[in-house]
């Protein structure tokens, strides 16, 4: 196998601290590396280096002759906005060489679909007239419309939805024939990395270490370091071992495993306990909040008027009960941060209302850091202050901090000279000492390394509450989440008992693209039912949605009973009997979600 570039005893200081010590590594035709690490652990570095950005202190970077590098650096797409989409995508190319090409269709629709319906201009706007989000995007796509050998990328999933990362994930997977071109990549998007690399660098401490497989195969390689090594960083370790229970449920992207030791891998995931006890934190949320916690009923919320008129929420009813866990996935402007803010209570519905328990206490991550604008002349523990209740046991504030990963040092340092990914954590630290029983999170995986969000994860496992999750981080969703429900921009809130694959099925339909395309007012002429027909369908298929959930969840409890009954022949059989009859509900349900499913277009 051909080596595509190498690096030979690279080292790489700033002022007192050295980033790379003495690394030696290299890339091999065909391969596809996901680099992970700490923030300022030196991942970015690294790929400068790898790159030929930036000359090693010490050491060598050598290429193969004519290799032809492409690189994302995090400031591209965010500091020069001068020229055209065009222009920064393709160059001085005629349109009718770009347009003829399919790879390069691909990635324009792939991309900058939006850019190109919703811009003024199109693919002739200004970069001017994007926002930094879109700006990102066509510097991405500029990356990948060229014919590289290699491809490196810092950060390219962010600004991306799920949708998005989904069809960059195929894009590299199909880029190169097999066995060729290269590919070196800095996210935090686990599913991602999982989904399109086959090998994993570590950035820490000055070294990289290397392990097989992607995100998954990183954990257990990290796990059966620990062991080998006693490591003596328990806390650590422990949500390692959480994250080897979640890999326990064995999702499609995440089964790749390292070669070295298989039985042992399999016999050490096999080993562990759930990552959370959902029995009794239902039980305890359900103490804490009593039997009503949120109730939306027949709830619609507007945004602007006339022409410009969108409506984001229609007739939506939606019910959250103790120890409800859901994950919100949607297109961008679907009205997910609305949806959070009208169960907040800090928006209004046009029509219909949001009823709360009693005993409701509600924080709310929001996207903004603007929360912490009135502390920003505190340290952090200052900022802190109270304990919280984690895990059933009161933890300190010096405690909390140091598990959402603020060490001794970092724990005195002024919240003003915070990183972005601190200053979430901080947030999400004063939110918890809060002791809120329904926890609203917009977008927090923003900024966040695979270590932190680990911690962050460690910690909503023991929240024992109502958890509503906005993200786009589809391995987030699917590991802290019982649940997900989408939001198309048809102006419903949708169950997937399908999860997020589900969710990305619908959305390349040819009946979610009309729904999305499609204002929402205008739906009830599309499929020639009038809109009082289309609301009444959207009741039913809300009802139908919560109906097919408690019939999968008794199928599950009696698979479960008739698992544990194995050696008791008659109460299998009439486990088996009531097993078929839920079945037969179920497809009854099924049927006539569908044909609400027909009215609602």
């Amino acid at each position: 196998m051909a080596h595509l570039l190498n690096l030979e005893s690279v080292t790489v200081a700033f002022a007192a601290r050295t980033v790379l010590d003495g690394v030696s590594l290299g890339l091999d035709d065909g391969a596809r590396v996901g680099v992970v690490g700490r923030n300022g652990d030196g991942k970015s570095t690294l790929l400068r280096v790898l790159a030929g950005h930036q000359a090693p202190h010490a050491g060598r970077v050598t290429h193969t002759r004519g290799l032809r590098v492409g690189v994302l650096d995090q400031s591209d797409g965010t500091a020069d906005a001068s020229g055209t989409v065009r222009s920064a995508v393709v160059g001085d190319a005629p349109e009718h060489a770009y347009a003829s090409d399919p790879a390069v269709r691909a990635v324009l629709t792939g991309l900058l679909g939006d850019v190109e319906a919703a811009v003024p201009g199109g693919f002739e706007a200004p970069l001017t007239e994007l926002s930094g989000g879109q700006r990102r995007r066509v510097a991405l796509a500029a990356v990948l419309v060229a014919d590289h050998d290699v491809v490196v990328l810092d950060e390219p999933t962010n600004h991306l939805d799920v949708e998005g990362v989904a069809w960059l994930a195929e894009h590299l997977r199909s880029r190169w024939p097999t066995g060729r071109g290269g590919l070196v990549v800095v996210t935090h998007d686990r599913w991602f990395l999982d989904a399109v690399c086959d090998r994993t660098w570590e950035v820490h401490r000055g070294s990289v270490e290397a392990s097989e497989g992607g995100y998954a195969a990183y954990v257990l390689a990290r796990a059966e370091r620990a062991r080998v090594e006693a490591f003596t960083e328990a806390r650590r370790a422990n949500l390692l071992r959480k994250e080897l229970a979640w890999l326990r449920r064995g999702p499609p992207a995440r089964t790749s495993k390292p070669r070295f030791r298989i039985d042992a891998a399999e016999a050490l995931v096999a080993a562990e306990p759930p990552p959370r006890d959902s029995v009794a934190l239902v039980s305890t949320a359900s103490a804490r909040l009593g039997k009503d916690v949120l109730d939306v009923e027949g709830v619609s919320f507007a945004v602007g008027a006339g022409d410009a008129r969108r409506v984001l929420l229609d007739d939506v009813t939606w019910r959250l009960g103790p120890g409800d866990r859901y994950g919100v996935v949607g297109v961008n402007g679907s009205g997910k941060t609305t949806l959070l803010g009208l169960l907040a209570g800090s928006l209004t519905p046009d029509s219909g209302r949001v009823r709360r328990g009693s005993t409701v206490r509600t924080a709310v991550l929001s996207q903004s850091l603007r929360e912490l604008d009135e502390v920003r002349g505190l340290r952090v523990l200052e900022a802190v202050q109270s304990s919280a209740v984690v895990d059933g046991r009161e933890v300190s504030a010096s405690q909390l901090v140091e598990r959402l990963g603020f060490g001794a040092e970092r724990a005195w340092t002024p919240v003003s000279e915070l990183s972005g990914g601190e200053r979430r954590r901080l947030q999400l630290a004063r939110l918890m000492v809060t002791e809120p029983n329904v926890l609203l999170l917009d977008e927090p995986t923003n900024d966040l390394d695979t270590d932190t969000l680990a911690a962050l994860e460690d910690l909503l496992d023991s929240f024992a509450g109502t958890l509503v999750v906005v993200s786009h981080d589809r391995y987030l969703l699917e590991r802290v989440c019982d649940r997900q429900v989408a939001m198309l921009g048809d102006g419903a809130v949708r169950d997937l008992p399908g999860g997020v694959e589900e969710y990305l099925r619908l959305r390349s339909a040819p009946l979610a693209s009309a729904e999305v395309a499609a204002p929402a007012t205008t739906s009830a002429d599309a499929t020639g039912v009038s809109a009082a027909e289309q609301r009444a369908a959207r009741k039913d298929l809300a009802r139908l949605e919560r109906m097919l959930s408690r019939l999968a969840e008794r199928e599950q409890r009696l698979h479960e009973s008739m698992a544990a009954a194995a050696s008791d022949h008659e109460r299998v059989l009439a486990l088996d009997a009531e097993l078929r009859a839920v079945h037969s509900e179920r497809e009854g349900v099924e049927e006539q979600w569908l044909a609400a499913a027909d009215l609602t277009g």
